[in-house]
């Protein structure tokens, strides 16, 4: 769907709005509350035409993007895929269960529709706007199982929940028996019997963590809050929201949250990583441990289109333990990178609209937040526009993802790297904002030109 900015909606938004008024105004008091006489007639025909067409553009938006969200991606045998640092040989029935079983864990989140109304205006949905703001924060839920759980952790409904929904390509070096699902349960079951009584401590961490994401309010990286900490970036409610202008926003979000107080978020500025900045947010008096760190480091990788040059860069990056994905996704539709197979990216979409869940009752349903349909996309539809994620819980992990990423950089052979560590530091404070110069140079071949990075740039390209 494309920005329309002079309605401040989605081309696809404001034309279902727009067939919508005339019949709206034949029947005004069909959907006029009563009791309210201290509020004018003019006002609460307003607000409910509005609430109206906010349930109808999330009804038309379930619609148009569920249907595609249950459609199986093929994935080939005979070749590795890749998903935060790990390789699954699908061809092996073990690896195939334990990709299911760990992406099913991952969070979630989508648009939702019927929570409590954002601030500022009477939005009580983020259906057609707010994908980007989603993806951040399943970028930041990935941070958080690795911040909080044990390496390898997998949520323990997550057998039940995932089912065989990967139509496999046939290997082109052997053939197999096609996986019994009731076999694989059985066996599932017996291993499991142990497993769950030793994951169950765990449980309450990933209920709690789910709650901070809840669509309310007093939810830390919800998005109220989320919408919140971006006025400052001179954003509100139903606008467009950059990769760029996510990350600094993630940034303020775990600054201001009590929840994980041995947490900071680091932003590359200028595509560059200052080191001793970086050192400064985790550097604590003794006999205090290091602070962990999330990077997030915001990049164009091209003009309107990807450049080729550096997808063997991207591959390399996915394939670290220490990444955590990526905001990005194809043209004009933000999407959650997670991993890849061959030339094709394995990502979540948030861009499926479900009914708000109430986080504050005892038990409250999960499966809503994690998906079993494992999606692929080509690298050459990737949008240039993106934010990668790392994450180090302790000093040695911030070396060692230094090391790691160089290592990984050094692959865009013939082009200036997307990124780069500097052992200085920058001269803008972190906790001020946004970096005021937002130009970069990138080199290919011998030839200079320049990038601009600002969010008025890639946000023409995501929304």
């Amino acid at each position: 769907m494309n920005p329309s900015p002079s309605s401040g909606r989605c081309d696809g938004q404001a034309g279902t709005a727009d067939l919508m008024d005339d019949w709206l105004f034949l029947s005004p008091e069909s959907a006029r509350p009563q009791g309210r006489e201290e509020v004018s007639v003019e006002d609460l025909e307003t607000e409910d035409r509005g609430k109206l067409k906010s349930r109808l553009v999330s009804a038309w938006n379930s619609v148009k993007y569920g249907w595609p969200l249950k459609q199986k991606s093929k994935f080939s045998k005979s070749s590795s895929l890749i998903m935060f640092g790990k390789s699954y040989e699908l061809k092996n029935e073990g690896d195939r269960e334990s990709f299911r079983r760990s992406f099913a864990s991952l969070l979630w989140l989508t648009y939702r529709r019927g929570f409590p109304q954002l601030g500022g205006c009477s939005l009580t949905t983020d259906s057609g706007w707010g994908c980007v703001l989603r993806t951040s924060q399943m970028l930041l839920a990935r941070g958080l199982m690795l911040h909080l759980m044990p390496p390898d952790w997998t949520w323990s409904a997550s057998h039940r929940a995932v089912k065989d929904d990967m139509d496999l390509l046939p290997s082109a070096v052997s053939e197999e028996s096609e996986w019994n699902p009731h076999e694989s349960a059985n066996k599932r079951g017996r291993k499991l019997s142990l497993g769950s009584r030793l994951e169950r401590p765990f449980e309450a961490t990933h209920t709690r963590m789910v709650s901070w994401f809840a669509d309310h309010p007093s939810a830390p990286f919800g998005i109220h809050k989320l919408v919140d900490l971006g006025r400052s970036s001179g954003k509100k409610a139903g606008d467009w929201y950059g990769p760029s202008t996510a990350a600094h926003i993630l940034r303020k979000a775990v600054a201001s949250s009590a929840d994980v107080p041995d947490l900071v978020v680091y932003v590359a500025q200028d595509c560059t990583i200052y080191l001793q900045d970086v050192k400064k947010l985790c550097e604590q008096p003794p006999p205090c441990p290091w602070k962990s760190v999330i990077i997030l480091v915001p990049v164009r990788l091209g003009g309107q289109d990807l450049n080729p040059a550096y997808i063997t860069c991207i591959k390399s990056l996915l394939k670290l333990p220490c990444c955590i994905g990526i905001i990005g996704g194809k043209p004009k539709h933000s999407l959650f990178f997670v991993g890849f197979q061959d030339e094709h990216l394995l990502y979540l979409d948030p861009h499926y609209c479900q009914p708000t869940v109430d986080v504050t009752k005892k038990n409250f349903p999960l499966e809503s937040f994690h998906c079993k349909y494992p999606r692929k996309v080509a690298f050459s539809r990737m949008d240039p526009s993106c934010t990668i994620g790392f994450y180090a819980k302790r000093q040695k992990d911030f070396e060692s993802l230094c090391m790691d990423v160089n290592e990984a950089l050094s692959t865009s052979a013939g082009t200036y790297p997307m990124f780069i560590f500097s052992e200085g530091g920058s001269q803008e404070d972190q906790g001020i904002g946004r970096p005021n110069n937002t130009t970069t140079f990138l080199q290919r071949k011998d030839e200079l030109r320049r990038a601009d990075t600002s969010d008025s740039m890639e946000e023409f390209v995501l929304i």
